[in-house]
Order: C-alpha cells, then structure tokens, then sequence
C-alpha cells in the first residue's frame, strides 16, 4: 500500500473528491425528538463539526417506522429518514455539514430487534426470525416476505429523501447487529426461504438493499452521489458464531459488483485489530476483495494525526474517527493547518462550550443511563473526560 498522507486529497468511484483523509464516523447525537425529526441541538452539533472531516457521516436515521428508534421514545430519539415529513430537519443537517464545503453523508438503517421503540409501544420488534434473545427482555417476531420487500424499498426512499435534502451520499448500515447484519447471521437468521438457509441465501437481503439504493441514486441523483457499506468484520461472541471474516469478505466481494464508492469497517479493539489466528489485521484481509476504485473506511480508536497518519499509511483509504471528533470539532481542519499538535484530547467545564455537544450526550457523559455509560468523576457535573472513556462512540 502507497503511503499516503492524511491530508491528501482522494478522488472516489464516482468522482466525488474529498479535501482529505479523515472521515466522522456516524455517532448518535441523542438529540431526536418524538417521531425522530431533527432538532436545534441536532443542528448545532453538526454545525460546530462541518470542518471535523472531509466527509462526515451522519448518525444512523432508520428508515421504516418499525425500524427504531433504537433508544428509548422521548427525549432523546434517534432520528428516522422514513416520511417526507422528515425532509425538512434532514436538509438543515446537509446544509450545516456542508457549511464549509465537505461531504455530507447520510447514514440509512433499520434496527430490526435493537428497535427499542416497537417494544416500548406495544409492537413486538422485527426480525429475520421468531426465537428468543436472551438479553432482550421484549419479544421478537418474524418478518413476513411483503414486509421484507417494503423494507427493501424503504431504503430506496430514505436514499431519495437524502438527495433531494442535499446530501451528498448515503451509507447503508449493515454493521453493529442491526438489520442488515441480522439477516447475515447465521445466528439470528433461521429461515429455510429466499432470505435464509445458506450463506448465499443469508447475502440476499443486504444485497438486495444495496442494489435498489443504487437503482434510486442513478434515477435521481448526480452521478458524484456516493454509496457506502458498513459491516462488521465477525460476528463471534463465545461459543456463538453468527458469521466469520472468510464469510463476511465474500459478502463484501459481491457487494462491491455493485460499483459503491466505498466500504466502511466497524472496529472494536483499535484500527489495526485482527482476527484471532491470523496474522494480517482485518484491513488486510478485506483490502484483497476490493477492487481498486472501491475504496476502505476503518474506524476505532484514532484520537491523534499521528495515529491517523498511521492508519493512512499503513492500513486504509480513509480512517473514519469518532470520539476523537466529540471532543475535537475541528480536528481535520487543525490538521490541514498544520496545527496538529493544537488537537483536543479531553473535554473539561473550560472546553465544554467548544466541543457544542448535544444536552443529550452530556447527559450520557455525566451519569449512567440507558445506554449503560458509567458516570463521570464528579456525578452530575462535567470534570475532565478523555477520548479513552468514549468507547461506544468509535
């Protein structure tokens, strides 16, 4: 791999140009309100972050109304991209993003069993398959076909109102055990139809997705519109395996038939993780089934330029970067500066107005909530926090 530098420009499959490197990985803000529509707090975060990143991602925005919110209803929700309704607070994030001339990027999910939502309003969540989870305590029912094909078009609808709101791409989230990875394992996908059996039938549903996202954005977007795909390498957790990198690879092989612009890798255990038993890191592995204009996003555990310029030199195309950018709003412009070295690495009361994070989120940083973050020093109030404590924000 050519040792490039963060700051290097990168033309894409499609001839979208990013002013550099470094990406912001997709973070929820906690900033929804009821129905997942934006809010002023949604705005001003992704106002504050317009220089964050040549191409910044939006948190996931499900996409059928029985595909979240994935956070408990009320304050705060995460957002939705399901209802023309949605248009108007989805073009205030595109405006604020691109505010400075970066990519905008809408990130497209369904939640599938994680839909907190359904269960908290007397639905039971969708799934591939009717069985019991035993760390949900809601139930779980099957996906029809006719469901399955309208969530299908779903995708393919969220991806048009990302256009006509002004976003300059979509990813579709195939990562974190949510939807479209749910279908993938062979864990929590138990059916013997079309969408479940083999591991060629358990392909079907993403790639289903990711062709009629395609057939919307050749219809109605310009060609520079860019398409993305995030996965998580393995699904392993003990003794259950839902699927391995060797299935997961070829997943991403025919993906990448499909002529997207990029694939986006969900790490866990730093950018340079690998799987057990095998001696090059999962960049390496998933680098040999791209093709050279389908370009590779990691993520996880970057908070410095030098381990960004690490992560370009030695793994990947892009290195998208989460905490980091919760603490630091402006780290790509610090780095394009040459200011490097200026990059926040810990937020405290005299920093706190300049990171501009969410009411939300300081409530997630400050005390335990539903999303199972231990409190900071100091209970209520915010004290000094390092990037080190952000590790669900990667």
């Amino acid at each position: 791999m050519s040792k490039n530098l963060v700051t290097d420009t990168l033309t894409l499959r499609h001839r979208a140009i990013l002013s550099n490197r470094i990406v912001m990985s997709p973070m929820q803000t906690l900033s929804g309100k009821r129905n997942g529509f934006a809010s002023a707090d949604t705005i001003a975060y992704y106002a504050a972050r317009s220089q964050a990143a040549g191409m910044i991602i939006a948190e996931y925005h499900y996409v059928s109304p029985n595909g979240g919110p994935c956070s408990t209803p009320g304050y705060p929700e995460q957002l939705a991209a399901y209802s023309d309704e949605h248009l108007d607070g989805l073009r205030q994030v595109a405006k604020a993003i691109k505010k400075d001339g970066n990519k905008a990027i809408l990130q497209i999910h369904h939640g599938g069993r994680a839909a907190i939502g359904q269960a908290v309003s007397g639905s039971p969540a969708v799934a591939p398959s009717q069985m019991d989870f035993d760390f949900l305590n809601y139930p779980v029912r099957e996906l029809t076909n006719e469901e399955i094909e309208a969530i299908i078009a779903d995708f393919g609808q969220a991806t048009r109102r990302a256009i006509e709101a002004g976003f300059d791409g979509v990813e579709i989230h195939g990562a974190n055990h949510y939807l479209l990875q749910q279908f993938f394992s062979s864990y929590s996908n138990r059916r013997n139809d079309q969408w479940g059996g083999s591991l060629e039938k358990r392909m079907a549903f993403p790639l289903a997705v990711v062709k009629e996202v395609k057939r919307i954005a050749k219809a109605f977007a310009k060609k520079e519109f860019i398409i993305g795909y995030r996965i998580s390498p393995e699904e392993i957790h003990g003794e259950t395996i839902g699927y391995t990198y060797q299935e997961s690879t070829q997943l991403v092989a025919r993906i990448v038939e499909q002529e997207l612009d990029y694939i986006h890798l969900s790490l866990f255990e730093g950018y340079h993780s690998k799987p057990k038993n095998s001696d090059l890191s999962y960049a390496e592995h998933f680098k040999k089934v791209l093709d050279e204009q389908t370009k590779l996003i990691i993520v996880c555990g970057v908070t410095s330029q030098e381990q960004a310029q690490d992560a370009i030199a030695n793994y990947s195309d892009l290195i998208a970067i989460g905490r980091g950018t919760l603490i630091e709003p402006q780290f790509a412009k610090k780095i394009m500066e040459g200011k490097g070295e200026t990059i926040l690495h810990q937020i405290s009361p005299e920093t706190l107005a300049y990171a501009q994070l969410t009411p939300g989120l300081k409530e997630a940083f400050t005390r335990e909530d539903h999303l199972g973050l231990p409190p900071l020093p100091g209970g209520e109030s915010i004290q000094s926090f390092h990037t080190g404590q952000f590790d669900m924000f990667n």
